[in-house]
């Protein structure tokens, strides 16, 4: 159950965390300044995140058929 709870709080720390680290103009990457592309990265890695959440999540698997 730990590292549900883990894999939660990493997508906090990078958006939250990291935007001090973050805070600059340069460089460009895909045409957005570096900011906009730390935020973006994170909101796309939050949903592949949530994602193993849930399959480890225990209360989601499905029981056997028998």
């Amino acid at each position: 159950m730990k590292r549900i709870y883990l894999l939660g709080l990493l997508p906090f720390i990078g958006i939250l965390g990291g935007i001090p680290f973050a805070n600059r103009v340069t460089p460009y990457i895909l045409g957005m300044p570096f900011i906009l592309f730390w935020i973006v990265m994170w909101v796309v890695l939050t949903s592949g995140i949530m994602a193993v959440v849930y399959k480890l999540d225990p209360a989601n698997k499905e029981e056997e058929v028998q």
